[in-house]
């Protein structure tokens, strides 16, 4: 995420961040010295850790877009809501200011036009 200003999101700071772990770590396996039957129960166990931290991680980014999500959903259905009561309120007006210049303009027009008894 980039905003317009030049910063970038958290997220793409923490992202960058367990890459850049993910990758250390893979390198301290690999040039570790140690026997060939060692390194690939090494990278075994890595690759596990790796997948179980990914999966969590997944699992975390769901919960927060789809709490995001909620919020967002919700907002809308507030603004639409208000929209909604604001154009009620404006029909009412309306309605009211109409009828308002009806009567009056009857009242003007008895007025002028008195009759006859």
């Amino acid at each position: 995420m980039s905003y317009e200003d030049g910063r970038t999101g958290g997220g793409n700071v923490l992202i960058a961040f367990g890459l850049g772990a993910l990758v250390g770590a893979a390198a301290a396996v690999l040039f570790a010295p140690a026997s060939g039957s060692e390194t690939r129960k090494r990278i075994r166990d890595f690759t596990g850790d790796a997948l179980d931290k990914a999966g969590e991680y997944v699992g975390d980014v769901k919960g927060k877009v789809s709490g995001s999500f909620q919020k967002g959903k919700e907002a809308i259905n507030d603004r639409r809501n208000m929209i909604k009561s604001a154009i009620d309120a404006g029909k009412d007006a309306y309605s009211k200011e109409k009828e308002r210049v009806e009567r009056e303009g009857s009242e003007h027009e008895e007025a002028a036009y008195p009759p006859n008894a």
